[in-house]
C-alpha cells in the first residue's frame, strides 16, 4: 500500500526541484537545510526511490524524481485550492506576466478577467519569455507569454503551453530614417542595416535568437547591447537616445518621434503561446486558456500567411503542445 504522504514533504521536494540547491529551497520555506535534509530523505524513504542526485557540485532529479515533480505540482496546488476553499478567500492570486502592455497578450487577459471575474489575475510587465519561465520554474511566477522554442530544452520539458498567436513583426523607425515614409518596409531595403533585439540582456534570449534567424537570411545585423531599461518608459528613454530601429511586433506601443512599420516580403511571424509550469491547476488559467483560444478562432491568430518567415523549430513547438481539455472555467465555491 502506498505511504500517506504530508503536504510538507512535497513542498520540500519541489522547492528542492526548482532551485536545485538545498541551501536556497531551504531559503524559500524559511527551515533549516538539516530540516528540509531530513524531510527529502524521509520522502524518499516513503516512496522508496532516491529523488535527486547529490554531489559537491550540484543536485540534479533522478528519473524518478522527474516523474513525480508533476505529481506533486499537481497534489500542493489542490491542496491550497481547499485550504483557500474552507478559509473563504477564494483561490489565491494568479501571477500573469504580459512582458510589455498593450499588446495582444493583455486582450487575452482582458478577456480572462471577464470570464471568471471571482479570480484575482494579476499582471505584470518584465520582458522576455527566457526571464519569466525561470520565475515560472521557482515558483515566483505562474504564467506568462512568449516564443517557446528559444527556451532550453530542459526549461522547456518542465513548462506547459498553449499557442495564441503568430503575430506579424514590425520595425520602429526614426522620424527622419530613409524609409520611416514607406507604408510598409521590405526585409531587403534594411538589408546592412543594425536593428536592436534585446542583445545582451539575459531575459530575452529567444527574441534575441529569432531574430539573428530572420537577419542572417536578409543581410540585417544585430544591434549590439543598449543599457538594459525596465519598464517601458526607461525602454523609451534609451531607444530614443541612441535612435537605433527596434525590432517589434506590430501591436507594439507607440514611441516618441518615431513610426512603426510593419514588415514585409516576406511577412516574418513571431510565435506566441501561453505558458505555465506543468502541474499547475487554477480556474485562472483555465480563463486565460479559453480567452486565449476564443480569439484566436475569432481573429485568425493562429492562421499563417502564404509566404510568410517561420522557423521549422517554431512550427514545430506550436503544433506540440498541451492541447485545451475542458476550456470553461471551473466554478469556484466559496
Amino acid at each position: 500500500m502506498a505511504p500517506d504522504i504530508e503536504p510538507r514533504l512535497l513542498r520540500a521536494f519541489t522547492a528542492v526541484a526548482d532551485e536545485l540547491h538545498f541551501t536556497r529551497a531551504a531559503a524559500r520555506l524559511y527551515v533549516a537545510q538539516q530540516a528540509l535534509s531530513r524531510d527529502i530523505r524521509r520522502l524518499e524513504r516513503d516512496l522508496g526511490t532516491e529523488l535527486f542526485v547529490r554531489t559537491t557540485r550540484q543536485v540534479t532529479l533522478t528519473a524518478d524524481g522527474e516523474r513525480l515533480l508533476p505529481y506533486a505540482q499537481a497534489v500542493l496546488t489542490a491542496h491550497d485550492d481547499l485550504t483557500a476553499a474552507f478559509a473563504g478567500t477564494g483561490p489565491r492570486p494568479l501571477l500573469v506576466d504580459l512582458n510589455s502592455p498593450g499588446m495582444s497578450n493583455a486582450r487575452v487577459l482582458d478577456l480572462a478577467r471577464e470570464l471568471a471575474p471571482d479570480c484575482e489575475l494579476m499582471a505584470r510587465f518584465e520582458s522576455g519569455l527566457t526571464g519569466a519561465a525561470a520565475e515560472i520554474l521557482a515558483g515566483r511566477l505562474d504564467v506568462s507569454f512568449g516564443r517557446v522554442a528559444g527556451l532550453d530544452a530542459a526549461v522547456r520539458a518542465r513548462l506547459d503551453w498553449q499557442p495564441v498567436r503568430y503575430e506579424p513583426m514590425a520595425v520602429i523607425l526614426p522620424n527622419d530614417h530613409p524609409l520611416a515614409e514607406r507604408a510598409e518596409v521590405e526585409l531587403s531595403a534594411l538589408a546592412g542595416e543594425a536593428l536592436y533585439a534585446g542583445a545582451g540582456n539575459p531575459r530575452t534570449l529567444e527574441w534575441t535568437d529569432l531574430a539573428a534567424r530572420l537577419f542572417a537570411e536578409h543581410g540585417v545585423r544585430v544591434a549590439p547591447p543598449a543599457p538594459l531599461a525596465v519598464g517601458v518608459e526607461e525602454f523609451r528613454r534609451v531607444m530614443a537616445k541612441s535612435r537605433t530601429p527596434v525590432l517589434v511586433v506590430v501591436d507594439f506601443q507607440a514611441m516618441p518621434d518615431t513610426v512603426l512599420r510593419p514588415l514585409v516580403a516576406p511577412v516574418p511571424l513571431a510565435p506566441v503561446a501561453l505558458v505555465w509550469r506543468k502541474g499547475l491547476r487554477h480556474p485562472g488559467l483555465d480563463a486565460l486558456r479559453t480567452a486565449a483560444a476564443e480569439l484566436a478562432a475569432d481573429e485568425n491568430w493562429l492562421v499563417i500567411p502564404d509566404g510568410a518567415w517561420l522557423p521549422a523549430a517554431d512550427a514545430a513547438a506550436m503544433s506540440g503542445t498541451v492541447r485545451p481539455r475542458a476550456l470553461t472555467p471551473r466554478p469556484y465555491v466559496g
